[in-house]
């Protein structure tokens, strides 16, 4: 097989956080993607820091702590490899959605049990997973920023926030990282607003970009040609973008990405990847998998170089808005300012 090309380090906001080009997301080890395997999940975090990939993202809300749990395990003898990230304020409920809390005290307990879960005595990069719009933000930040000046985080970063968010959180404390998803076909943080677009005020204010589902949850690899794909407990089945007239129409998009990696020498989902991490060294992307082979495909894409005219075409395949679809189930995306069911 052949070795992957070495990885690289980006730099996440203005205070030296440094973490691999190319980051692994560990959520499917624990839910949502299909049944797990515990022992290629492992296999895939040791074969991730063998091959310099060592920004690992979890949350305590993946499989209610089971993510973090395997994480930790994974990275015991090696933590000081690692620069780890995890987040807190979701909860599920059994309305079959999410709850979020950020109140101050919330912060505090959520962040000691990600702790002990970890096995670690600090987190290199602390999220809050979506702003609470029922408690200041202000107050959220703050009880984080205590957590900084005790030694048990070393970064802040927020997820899915909106431009008004970032600058109230960013005027209580630096923030390091924005988590949001974006992707060939999830472009929202390149939307302009009434104050810019996310993209833009994360950048004037120094935020590092981490894009999750950069390869549209595994729809841009390629690999995924019909509904009946995804295994019975797979929650695509019933996503907005994999059912329907969406799913045919979506098809189309990742067809035409196929053809344009063909002629690159490269798989769709590199070549998806290497659009995302084009956008910036600011951008880490963190696509998610549990399995060794997939990962070396992911690492591939830092080799695939992008002209302008490459990137120009990417941009008449997937314009902003060219997919099918909502972003979620009984969910429609603000960015964090309103109440949300996140399914």
């Amino acid at each position: 097989m052949t070795q992957p090309p070495p990885v690289g380090t980006r730099t996440l906001g203005r205070n030296g956080l440094t973490v691999s080009a190319i980051g692994l997301g560990c959520m499917g080890m624990s839910q949502m993607y299909g049944t797990a395997d515990r022992a290629e999940s492992l296999a895939t975090i040791a074969r991730a820091l063998d091959l310099g990939v060592t920004f690992l993202d979890t949350s305590d809300v993946y499989g209610d702590g089971h993510n973090e749990e395997l994480v930790g395990e994974a990275i015991a003898p090696r933590r000081d490899e690692v620069q780890l990230a995890t987040k807190f304020s979701l909860s599920r409920n059994d309305r079959g959605g999410m709850d979020i809390d950020g109140r101050p005290e919330n912060v505090r307990a959520r962040a000691e049990a990600s702790l002990r879960r970890l096995r670690t005595d600090v987190i290199d990069l602390y999220y809050q997973h979506r702003v609470d719009p029922k408690v200041p933000i202000e107050d959220t930040v703050g009880a984080m920023a205590e957590l900084v000046r005790e030694g048990k985080v070393r970064h802040l970063g927020l997820s899915e926030a909106s431009t008004t968010s970032l600058r109230r959180a960013a005027a209580v404390h630096p923030i390091a990282a924005l988590q949001s998803e974006w992707s060939l076909w999830t472009r929202d943080l390149e939307v302009p607003g009434p104050d810019g677009s996310v993209l833009e005020v994360a950048r004037e204010l120094g935020i590092g970009i981490v894009p999750f589902s950069p390869l549209g949850r595994g729809f841009l690899t390629g690999a995924i040609t019909s509904p009946d794909d995804f295994a019975e407990d797979d929650f695509r089945r019933g996503h907005p973008r994999f059912t329907g007239e969406a799913f045919a129409a979506n098809l189309r998009l990742v067809d035409a990405v196929r053809q344009m990696a063909e002629a690159k020498g490269c798989t769709p989902g590199q070549l998806a990847l290497a659009w995302v991490l084009a956008q910036g060294d600011d951008v880490v992307p963190i696509p998610g998998t549990k399995r060794r082979s997939y990962l070396e495909e992911n690492i591939g894409a830092v080799a695939v170089q992008l002209s302008a005219d490459d990137l120009a075409r990417l941009d008449e395949i997937a314009p902003p808005g060219a997919a099918r679809g909502a972003r979620y189930v009984n969910a429609s995306y603000t960015y964090g300012d309103s109440p949300e069911r996140v399914a």
